[in-house]
């Protein structure tokens, strides 16, 4: 990035003197004044004590979004922004500040070095400024793209927030570097679906689903677990909507919460309330899977459509429910209570369908493997035109519920790729635990409407897309993050629903980064292991819960046979061992180890070297196709 010419300076900084000077007249014109109703729906704290809050709304008409900056107190000025993944480098940048003599407002923006310079083109405009009674307000706004290198693309998906406080006169804007400032972030999806809002029905009733006054920890990171009960004879309804509940005075400090349905398997559950690491948690409620409900930092409520409910209660299902919180305390405040939750609204007069959650993207297995020091690799995991088109037929299993489509690669024919999971490959895969008797056809004829998702992998990921594949060709895309954070997950509506038919295909691909690791990564329930899911809501509901594909695991093995052959190194392939024993031993990774048992292979041989290891550029090329 290069400073911009000085006349071209000199410009922008004239345009921020009158800007300048039509901000101190504004402040002292317009202080006393009432302020007027609220435009703006949605709203965030940004920083942890709450000092700083933005609240926006979206023009899709005009293409621009409008931004309020509330600053409790505001001392030499305040920086706001975006950036890819919320550092202050590189960052696009709107600055109010002072030279202790006048006060100034400007499009900026960081280099590498974190140095801030005065954009060329002004692309931040400055509508309002008024004290009220919680602060300064700044009202401007920014088109979503301003074909400005210097500017952030507004896109779907996550959006990075940063932010930076100014405790002191800068004489001029390129004297400040964000690296001496008190800054931070925060993640927000900034682009809203613009959709109407339906009626809820005359007889709709609401339950508060909430953390029983509990004290939150003065650390950083808390995931709380709690568990609650239905009440006895609670008869099956249709959640309608459903809306966050935040403790006042705790918004900054409430990052995101999830409502978990237990498995209808076990008969009861433990009660804890307590962190969801705790050595003290019941290895049960592992077992409460099943998504009800989903918020994160702003998101309002959540309606279904008008058609379709997400059934809860009955029968066939438990009881029992697990309220997780997610605290955010980075500056380790103490002594703050809190009973935050979720309030569900639901009507016992059930609507034409049931919604469902179908799980699309790759199996969560140990073959689902990335390599170390990638900066993105990608995996794509398909649920293929054989899953949506042909019947399923049950396999009886008496751990077995509703039925899940996994697809096997070419290397090994499969039949009937579309079938059940039996009870252990549910718990390898994560399928929710729901007991099902009678099905039919994969998808009904007339086909189902996605209308909200929730994309999911863990701390490695940083892209995830799932795209509609009619006919042979990519119709459209169904939910797409290419700021995806795995801090920030949350059930969103789309703009426009999407209508899958029998034979058609979703693709899902998540893109990972794992420069800081050592070794390989692999799928699995563990933190630092990887999923790639995307969690699809739709109607009419199916009895088709997963649709994911897989790599054969014996497929890797010859491919692990084939690599190893060719190493120049005495390594070989011990057909016993498991695909996870194999990895240390996958080229792109430090160790390399000899099988500990003898080596065999298909017929018996010895192990024999033949020729020089290939390059990890070439291997990561076949392990990704593969």
């Amino acid at each position: 990035m290069q400073v911009p010419s000085p006349s071209t300076r000199e410009a922008a900084s004239m345009y921020g003197t009158v800007v300048a000077v039509f901000l101190v007249i504004l402040v002292a014109t317009l202080q006393s004044s009432a302020p007027p109703e609220n435009p703006f729906p949605y709203r965030v704290p940004l920083d942890p004590e709450g000092s700083l809050e933005l609240s926006w709304n979206v023009s899709y008409a005009q293409k621009t979004v409008h931004f309020q900056l509330l600053v409790q107190e505001l001392k030499a000025g305040v920086l706001f922004g975006m950036s890819d993944r919320g550092e202050l480098e590189n960052a696009d940048l709107v600055v109010l500040w002072t030279d202790g003599d006048s006060t100034y407002f400007g499009d900026a923006w960081s280099d590498q070095r974190g140095q801030i310079h005065l954009d060329s083109r002004q692309d931040y405009q400055l509508l309002r400024a008024r004290r009220t009674p919680e602060g300064l307000s700044l009202i401007f706004r920014r088109p979503f793209d301003t074909c400005d290198p210097k500017d952030y693309l507004i896109e779907d998906g996550t959006v990075h927030l940063v932010y930076g406080v100014l405790e002191e006169p800068f004489r001029t804007l390129e004297a400040i570097n964000t690296s001496g400032l008190q800054t931070g972030l925060q993640r927000v999806q900034l682009l809203k679906p613009s959709i109407p809002i339906p009626a809820l029905p005359m007889d709709t009733h609401t339950m508060e689903i909430r953390t029983p006054d509990i004290l939150i920890p003065d650390q950083p990171t808390t995931y709380w677990c709690h568990i609650t009960e239905l009440p006895d004879g609670f008869s099956r309804h249709h959640i309608v909507m459903y809306e966050p509940i935040v403790t006042k005075g705790n918004e900054a400090l409430v990052h995101h919460m999830e409502v978990f349905q237990c498995a209808a398997q076990f008969e009861t559950f433990p009660e804890f309330s307590g962190p969801c690491d705790s050595k003290m948690k019941p290895r049960r409620l592992n077992y409460c899977r099943h998504v009800l409900a989903a918020w994160a930092l702003g998101a309002k409520a959540f309606y279904y459509p008008e058609e379709a409910g997400l059934a809860f209660g009955g029968a066939e299902s438990s009881r029992f429910l697990r309220l997780e919180v997610h605290y955010h305390n980075p500056l380790k405040i103490q002594g703050r209570r809190d009973s935050s939750g979720i309030r569900l609204h639901y009507t016992a007069t059930l609507r034409r369908f049931n919604a469902g959650i179908m799980e699309l993207g790759l199996v969560y297995s140990p073959v689902m493997a990335i390599p170390p020091q990638e900066t993105a690799f990608v995996l794509t995991g398909y649920c293929t035109d054989k899953c949506t088109q042909l019947a399923l037929r049950p396999r009886r299993s008496p751990a077995s519920s509703g039925p899940a489509c996994v697809h096997l690669p070419p290397s090994r024919p499969c039949a009937d790729p579309c079938r059940l999971l039996t009870g252990d490959e549910k718990k390898a895969t994560g399928t929710s635990l729901h007991t099902r008797k009678t099905f039919s056809q994969a998808l009904p004829p007339s086909g189902i409407h996605i209308f909200a998702s929730q994309l999911h992998t863990h701390l490695t990921g940083r892209k995830v897309v799932t795209v509609l594949v009619r006919d042979g060709r990519e119709t459209e895309i169904v939910n797409r993050d290419d700021h995806y954070s795995p801090h920030f997950q949350e059930i969103r509506m789309l703009k426009k629903t999407v209508s899958v038919r029998p034979g058609d295909v979703l693709v899902t691909s998540c893109t990972y980064n794992t420069e800081d690791r050592e070794l390989a990564t692999v799928g699995g329930f563990g933190i630092l292991e990887e999923m790639c899911v995307n969690y699809v809501h739709y109607y009419p509901q199916t009895q088709l819960e997963l649709c994911k594909s897989t790599v054969d695991p014996g497929f890797l093995r010859e491919y692990f046979h084939l690599v190893n052959r060719f190493n120049g190194e005495e390594v070989c392939t011990c057909p016993p061992a498991s695909v996870p024993e194999h990895l240390p031993r996958f080229p792109g990774t430090p160790s390399i180890e000899t099988c500990s048992g003898p080596c065999t292979a298909s017929p018996p041989s010895p192990c024999t070297a033949t020729s020089p290891r290939p390059s990890a550029s070439r291997v990561n090329g076949i392990a990704a196709s593969a």
